[in-house]
This record gives structure tokens, sequence and C-alpha cells, in this order.
């Protein structure tokens, strides 16, 4: 190979020089190997910051080492790349390994055609490298994170930087109470597929998967590369998600998997967006109040919806198509928002979702039931009391004489732990319903009051 390579043992031995290096290095086999490198390359004073650049990575096998360093032989002065590292041998010692790759010629013509060939020759040694990095790492991070490590100089340092952009986070609805029922390869299966299904509308708009939060996905656009339509382009890769969800839907049913619903969640605003963490353990991702309110407004969503604050639609120039508002008051906010159900998304996306529900029909009578107000996903004491008066295949009409949460979350004992969102109070009294986790045994309880 064109790079020398020299092994170095714990105890300053040279272990090993390939035919590369001895060329370099002026040296023969045998007046190198198992010589003290200490004693050999200070013998010449212009060798000395390479021998210094060795005698350091010896002494110092918690780094590695890089260094541009000038050596001259018996034939010639080369200019040499130096790069460090450490190994441990059978008895767990650290060695050091040693590799040099010769510039000089490179050095020489740089300004000839034959420095450009050189150049295009190891440019295409550092695509080869940046291909095996992408193949190795793009299966656990974004495309968009692996070409900003790879390409960018400080891609690997810890920092971040303020930026405005727009977070995304979608979820499952009635995964937890799912995949209890579910064999766990049979649930691998189905969420690897939907979350296949999920990756490709994402990226397909330039949005970067930062994690997947077992069925949830976390996403941001308008990082790492910066795009002046992150809102835009966000809102339309969660219309392409959800308009997805019949065909993952169908290949459920094909295999023998029950349906999936998801909400979806969109914030616009300004983050710090970077390398988080410490130096034991990093990952590129975002971090401020804005992704906390983003994770807050996907809790309010149902199957089918998407649901975005004043941010992110004064973010889009483009035309939308918008189903409702609501006014929600998260947690740790100071004031309420207001929220709305997009629907569609004008040119040059024309994108639409169709969005028809059976209206519930009346119960022969009613189904009274026991309920519990939800705190996130615990059972808020004590039991509550009210009756189902009329139903569809996602929804039904609530009676109570409890006030409920507009948008809360509640579970009704009803052939099993049935969980529901409330959607809107009725003019006519009572609540609407959404389902959001059905029990097996709901269906075979509701049909008694039919």
């Amino acid at each position: 190979i064109a790079e020398g390579i020299l092994v170095i043992g714990n105890n300053g031995d040279a272990l090993f020089a390939n035919q590369t290096a001895l060329k370099i290095l002026g040296f023969s086999k045998e007046s190198l190997i198992g010589k003290k490198i200490a004693t050999i390359f200070f013998r010449n004073e212009e060798n000395e910051e390479f021998a210094q650049t060795i005698i350091d990575s010896v002494y110092d096998k918690e780094n590695t080492h890089d260094a541009i360093v000038s050596y001259t032989s018996d034939e010639a002065t080369y200019t040499l790349r130096v790069l460090t590292s450490f190994f441990n041998d059978e008895s767990g010692n650290k060695g050091t390994v040693v590799v040099f790759l010769d510039l000089s010629e490179l050095m020489e013509l740089r300004d000839s055609i034959k420095a450009m060939q050189r150049i295009q020759e190891l440019n295409e040694r550092l695509e080869m490298r940046n291909q095996l990095l992408s193949d190795t790492f793009g299966r656990f991070l974004s495309d968009e994170i692996v070409k900003e490590l790879v390409d960018t100089p400080d891609g690997m340092k810890a920092g971040g930087e303020k930026r405005t952009l727009t977070i995304m986070m979608s979820d499952l609805r009635g995964f937890t109470a799912l995949s209890e029922r579910l064999d766990p390869s049979d649930l691998v299966t189905l969420l690897n597929h939907y979350l296949e299904e999920m990756t490709d509308a994402i990226q397909d708009f330039g949005g970067t998967i930062i994690e997947f939060i077992g069925d949830g996905i976390f996403a941001i656009f308008g990082a790492p590369e910066k795009v002046e339509d992150h809102a835009t382009r966000a809102v339309a890769a969660a219309l392409v998600m959800q308009s997805k969800m019949a065909a993952i839907n169908m290949w459920n049913k094909d295999h023998g998997y029950p349906p999936l619903e998801m909400g979806i969640g969109i914030n616009t605003g300004e983050v710090v967006v970077g390398n988080l963490g410490s130096d034991k353990r990093m990952k590129y991702g975002v971090a401020g109040k804005e992704v906390n309110l983003c994770g807050r407004i996907e809790s309010y969503t149902v199957g089918g919806q998407i649901l975005i604050p004043p941010s992110t639609k004064e973010a889009v120039n483009e035309e939308l198509i918008i189903e409702k508002k609501m006014t929600v008051y998260p947690k740790g906010a100071s004031k309420e928002l207001e929220l709305s159900q997009v629907t569609g998304i004008g040119k040059p996306y024309n994108l639409m979702l169709n969005l028809e529900s059976a209206r519930p029909a009346p119960l022969k009578k009613h189904a009274p039931v026991c309920f519990y107000n939800l705190d996130g996903k615990h059972k808020v004491e004590p039991a509550l009391y009210g009756g189902i008066t009329a139903v569809a295949n996602d929804r039904a009409v609530f009676e109570t004489g409890t006030k409920l949460e507009v948008l809360g979350n509640i579970e009704i004992e009803a052939g099993g732990d049935l969980y529901c969102k409330v959607l809107e109070e009725l003019p006519e009294g009572g609540y609407l319903l959404q389902y959001t986790a059905v029990p097996v045994g709901y269906e075979e309880w509701i049909k008694s009051f039919m």
C-alpha cells in the first residue's frame, strides 16, 4: 500500500515496518526491527520534528496524533503526514501504530497537471472513505447528519448554534396497548414497516430525523442544511405521512396486523442545534423551549391530525387548508395557544387529506361506564361516571356530569381499557370522543347496547 506503517511495542521497540515504511525511512528490516526507536530517529538533527512526533505518540497513548513533518534519509527529503493511534496486545499493554503518507510529490507538483491528477486520486480515496462511513453509520443516523460529520472539519466537536427551524413530532395512537397484545417479533415487523414509510416521506422533503423514540418520530427541517422554506417542507411532509397511512394499514391487514393511527405536531421557532452532550457521549440534536412546545402540540392530536401553531402557519407562504382551529393551554406556557388543524397545502405541492369519518349513530340504550381522567398515561383518581350514547368506528358521543377538558384524555372501562381524546363539547350536550386505543373486548361489549 502507499502508506508506510510502523508498529511500536509498549517498551518502545520497533515491532513491524512494511516495505513502504522501510523505503521512506531509509532503513533495512534488520537495522530497524527490535531496536529502540528513541535511539534511532534522533541521529539526524534534521529529523528531530519527525522523531518528536513518534516519541509523543509512544508516551501519550490516550490520544491520536496527526502532523505534517519533513524527514531526510540518505536518498531524499520527504514531506510526510504522520498519524498515530494505539492498540492493546495480548497482555493488555498498549502499543503504538504509526501511519505516514509521502506528500512530497503532491507538494512539489500541486500547481501542475500531475498534481491535479494526484489530488483527484486522493479525493477518490476520500470519497471511498466517506462512502464507507455513510454506509456504516447511515443506518443509525440521518444521511444529513452523517454528511455533517464527514464533510465538516468540526463535525465531531461539541457545540451548537441558535437557529430558527421547524420541529416535527409524530406518535402512534394507542401503541402502548397495542404492544401488549402483539408478539414481539410481529410488533417489530409492523413498526419497522411503518417507520420505513415515514422516513421516506420526511427525507423526501429534506427533513432530518433526530431519533425514533419507540413508535414516535422526532425530526427537524432547516438543519443541518439551512433552507428558508423549512416550515413549508415540514407541513408538506406531514401531509404525505398521513396520506401513507391508508396503504400502511392495507399492508397491516394483509399481514394480520391491526390498523394504526398517527398524530403529528409541528412547531417553528428558535432552538439550539448542533452536537449536544459530552466528549464521551454526543449526538446531533436540538434543544430549547420550542422543542418542548412541539411535544405539547403533538400530545393534543388524535389519529389523522396535523396541528400547527401560529409561528408555523405564518412561516408557510403557500396556501394552507385549515379544517378547524382550537385554543389550548399548554403546561408551562404563560398564555393560551391557538392551534390549526392542517388538511392541505396549495401549489406547487397540491396535497390534500381525506378526513371523512362516519357520524356516530345513537345506541338503543345508553351504555353506563366508569372512567378516569388521564395525566400523561397515568389514571387520576377518583373514578368518574358517565355513559356512551352514540358510536362510530373511531369515535363516540359521551355524556357525563363531570366537566371534561377539551383535548384532554380519558380512560373508559368498556370491554377493557378504552382510551379516548375529548375532541369537543357538543352544542346539544355531551362530548365527542375520538378513540385512541381500543381494547379487544370493546366491540362485543358495545353490541349489547345497539
